[in-house]
């Protein structure tokens, strides 16, 4: 089995810009924690916003990337995204969003006009996962995986269900295509129940508890809004449900290159990090059509 290196206690709370209340649960500077490929995980528990905006929506005006790709899974409320290569569009309860920033480009994220105007519960996760240097400046690209689009896996002995967004598991293939292997498993798990998943020796492994509280190969407890981490190595992990439980579960396997970041950028060199710096700066990056 995969052994787990250590339960993480969610970190306090802060704003991307005035939309998102996010917990860091890591970033690429957290490079100690056997991540890779995934460079950052925020996480926003479900909070409650007013509606009444007609406009000046909450969100994060526009702003840079390169060098990555943005995964966002809407467990509540909606999300509307625009850049300046065209890729748009809205994402809400059950939805992914792809972003592959790639060579660089700008966008932006506001709450969307209807959930603005309505309110209600708000609950997302935003994941950077790393491209390798090869596919570091390939063409900026994105794309909206429709809840309905998603397969869903019934897992056996009435443990609960999965949601592929991503990779494989139970031989279904996820939405989502990716540049390196990955899994993406959005878990739900009735309570007393246990399972195990299938992870490959070669790849990282991570578990975000959305809900309920899980126990780890036996031995590690895990609650409501807690990373776990795991040492290199091993394969399967298996997880016994207390309670209904909501996870998930991230497999990967590691890019072993050297990781450069600075806000925004996510390379493999200083200079490539000057370089999208100065490319931001000249307007090479494009900009966000006023009119869309």
């Amino acid at each position: 089995m995969k052994k787990v290196a250590k339960v993480h206690y969610a970190p306090a709370k802060h704003w991307v810009g005035n939309g998102f209340q996010v917990q860091s649960m890591f970033s690429y500077q957290d490079q100690d924690k056997n991540l890779s490929p995934f460079l950052l995980m925020d996480y926003n528990p479900p909070r409650y916003f007013d509606g009444g905006r007609k406009s000046d929506f909450r969100g994060v005006g526009e702003h840079p990337h390169r060098g990555f790709e943005t995964v966002t899974i809407a467990y509540q409320g909606e999300v509307t995204h625009q850049d300046s290569h065209g890729g748009g569009g809205t994402i809400g309860t059950g939805d992914v969003q792809r972003m592959t920033a790639g060579s660089g480009l700008m966008h932006q994220e506001f709450h969307s006009e209807r959930f603005s105007q309505e309110g209600g519960m708000f609950e997302m996760v935003q994941l950077w996962v790393n491209l390798p240097a090869k596919d570091k400046m390939t063409a900026p690209k994105y794309q909206a995986i429709k809840s309905q689009d998603i397969p869903v896996v019934n897992l056996p002995d009435e443990v609960g269900s999965a949601r592929i967004i991503a990779g494989e598991l139970n031989n279904t293939q996820g939405s989502a295509s990716t540049f390196t292997p990955i899994n993406m498993w959005d878990v739900v798990m009735n309570g007393g129940k246990s399972a195990v998943f299938s992870v490959p020796e070669n790849h990282n492994l991570i578990i975000l508890v959305l809900d309920g509280t899980v126990q780890i190969n036996d031995e590690d407890i895990a609650r409501r809004g807690e990373l776990i981490t795991f040492e290199r190595g091993g394969v399967d992990v298996q997880i016994e449900s207390n309670n209904e439980s909501k996870l998930l579960i991230l497999t990967g396997e590691p890019i072993d290159e050297p990781i450069v970041g600075y806000g925004p950028f996510v390379m493999n060199t200083e200079s490539e990090i000057l370089q999208a710096m100065y490319d931001v700066q000249n307007g090479k990056f494009g900009q966000i059509a006023q009119n869309a």
